[in-house]
């Protein structure tokens, strides 16, 4: 009798526990490891093809950038809502007393910041138990992760499994790796880098193993098997996070610093939700993480608007910033002028692909109409 997906990478997995990690094992836990992928993928298309994945909560998005709060129940995120946007979250000392999503907003450094308050996350999350999969949902489509911790649960890693079993990488940037299938030819792989985690023969095993006959594969960083797997799925989510570690004014200084010493990789920002300590600190890191950068307007003959930024995302080039203010200014651009850090001297002449950097005055000259 055949066995079903769910039962086949089960078997996979328990597979990959138990044999011994080392140099001689390495191609054969690679294969397994893409066929598995191969298989949770096609579980996961079958399940949204009968309509069986989560519709999450409906949840419109405002402002200039999206963050969800990600927490267990009862660690004080509705408390913190509350307290960086004033809106109004049902707050209790009990579990799972936010039901649904509650969103509020806040403006920091001309940027308007969408905060989402939702239900806790539990262990198995990922696999839909405690409304886990609708949670999850919320947060992939979000901007940012703000992780919210108390001093009584400091098990981050929880979380943070959760997530990544939901196909988000958090703090990570996708793998520079391009795959470009054809018609035949088979697979062929090439690396532009020193390869120290991945050899070029176990990568085509992998590829095949996924399920790719005929591509091209460039590596142009020096990944590992997870990467590679990440990058053949072609579904995951990379994402920034903020770790906040609240009800700092229960404790002392010298669990303080135990804890900050517990989570420095993470550079977490302690605060307390109920005394409004550390929020200042705490949005200054939002902003930060968010990758956000503020551009002022200049209009021909004027003088900067320096009061209205307008907020663009990091990277952003001119051709970026007139498509958020009319289509008209891209079809009729002539060119931009710049001041500012990206500009190699004041008032630069540049063209729509040139980037842009945070504090840059920008000029827009368009065509009038019918030159």
């Amino acid at each position: 009798m055949a066995s079903t997906i769910e039962e086949q990478i089960k078997a996979i997995q328990e597979e990959i526990d138990k044999t011994q990690k080392n140099k001689a094992t390495e191609y054969h836990i690679g294969k397994l490891k893409a066929r598995m992928a191969k298989l949770k993928d096609d579980m996961e298309r079958r399940r949204a093809s009968s309509g069986g994945s989560a519709k999450g909560y409906s949840v419109k998005k405002s402002g200039n950038a999206t963050v969800a709060l990600v927490g267990f129940p009862s660690v004080g995120k509705s408390t913190l809502l509350n307290t960086l946007t004033g809106a109004k979250s049902e707050v209790a000392a009990y579990d799972f007393t936010t039901l649904d999503v509650v969103p509020g907003a806040y403006e920091y450094q001309g940027a308007k910041i969408q905060v989402l308050d939702m239900p806790g996350l539990i262990r198995d999350a990922s696999k839909g138990k405690g409304r886990g999969r609708e949670v999850i949902s919320v947060v992939r489509s979000s901007d940012l992760i703000l992780f919210v911790l108390d001093f009584y649960d400091t098990n981050l890693q929880v979380l943070v499994r959760e997530l990544e079993n939901a196909g988000m990488r958090i703090n990570a940037h996708p793998p520079d790796v391009v795959i470009s299938q054809r018609e035949t030819g088979g697979v062929e792989v090439k690396s532009t880098v020193k390869l120290t985690k991945l050899d070029l023969e176990l990568a085509k095993a992998m590829v095949m193993e996924y399920g790719v006959v005929n591509a091209d594969v460039v590596i142009r960083e020096d990944i590992d098997q997870d990467q590679l797997v990440d990058v053949l799925s072609g579904n995951r989510i990379y994402i920034n996070a903020v770790l906040a570690i609240n009800k700092i004014d229960l404790v002392d200084d010298e669990y303080l610093e135990e804890v900050r010493e517990r989570f420095k990789d993470w550079d977490p920002v302690l605060i307390s939700a109920a005394k409004n300590i550390g929020i200042d600190e705490l949005k200054a890191k939002i902003f930060e993480r968010l990758e956000l950068i503020r551009i002022y307007m200049k209009k021909q003959g004027q003088e900067a608007d320096m009061d209205v930024p307008l907020i663009a995302k990091k990277g952003s080039t001119v051709g970026d910033v007139c498509d958020s203010l009319h289509r008209v200014f891209r079809q009729n651009f002539r060119y931009a002028l710049v001041w500012g850090d990206s500009a190699r001297f004041p008032g630069q002449m540049v063209g729509l692909e040139h980037r842009l950097a945070d504090g840059d005055v920008l000029s827009i000259i368009i065509r009038r109409t019918g030159e």
